[in-house]
């Protein structure tokens, strides 16, 4: 197992580099060229599949599995949610464009009326309160991670497409990029550590996934049914660094998701799916 580097890469968008700059259509370009330099064997459109793209066993094992995946129930209780009417009679889908089709990997966008970055599970909330339903907790696994797992099936194939347009969409976007190279914890781990300086690399028993293809796939399955957004990967990760995890929904994570969703700009939507 090759040594985990504490460094951060030295490359364009890397915090501290003449490239801090440097534009977010520039960004994602020196990241996708930095894993084609760094892992030739996995080619682009395999980034959705994260680690699995880099074990060959382990996607033999996801593709038996995606054949009857444990969750379905799940998903189609998120599908009930989705389709149940509010007190006025209106739905989810008529919140959105299309009913809700090819819609989700527009998010997170910049509201700028708001000032701050929606994502999606934002805009579910903004739904319910515009008809006046009470707005589920982010994260619950039990309302908004259902509808999530469900409603964003219906993007499914849709190529990311995230915007950043404005003074104000850039600095949430500039943001969300230092919070991704920023050193944080005992263990002084970035984002980037694992995800571009070592990805490709394992870490114990894990392989490290690259970051482009990490915004196209939430929420997954772990281990089965249990359903994990995420945001709250964005936590579990802060946990394994010893550093403390901002909450669900913050402007923190809100931010880093915006400049995730970018760097997967491109690549089709996947939701719903199994991961270890």
């Amino acid at each position: 197992m090759k040594k985990i580097a504490l460094s951060l890469l030295a490359f364009g968008c890397a915090i501290g580099t003449a490239g801090v700059n440097a534009s977010p259509e520039q960004d994602r370009v020196q990241m996708a060229a930095h894993y084609k330099k760094t892992i030739p064997a996995v080619k682009p459109g395999d980034y959705i599949y994260g680690a699995l793209a880099m074990e060959k066993d382990s996607m033999a094992q996801y593709e038996s599995i995606m054949d009857f995946p444990p969750y379905q129930a799940v998903i189609d209780h998120g599908k009930e949610i989705w389709d149940k009417p509010f007190k006025n009679g209106k739905t989810f889908s008529s919140c959105f464009p299309n009913e809700g089709k090819n819609v989700a990997g527009n998010y997170p966008m910049f509201d700028d009326k708001l000032g701050k970055v929606v994502t999606y599970e934002m805009a579910i909330n903004q739904c319910l309160a515009s008809n006046g339903e009470k707005e589920f907790k982010y994260g619950d696994k039990n309302t908004m991670s259902m509808v999530t797992a469900y409603s964003r099936t219906l993007s499914d194939g849709m190529k990311m497409n995230i915007k950043v347009a404005g003074t104000g969409a850039l600095a949430a976007y500039e943001a969300g990029k230092e919070h991704f190279f920023r050193r944080r914890g005992q263990l002084n781990f970035a984002c980037s550590t694992c995800h571009v300086d070592n990805a490709g690399n394992r870490i114990r028993s894990e392989t490290l996934s690259m970051a482009v293809g990490h915004a196209t796939h939430w929420p997954v399955f772990r281990g089965g049914d249990t359903l994990t957004s995420l945001q709250t990967r964005f936590q579990g990760c802060n946990k394994q660094v010893r550093a403390v995890s901002f909450e669900n929904g913050s402007e923190e994570y809100n931010n880093l998701e915006y400049f995730l969703s970018y760097m997967s700009n491109g690549l089709p939507m996947k939701a719903s799916v199994f991961r270890k």
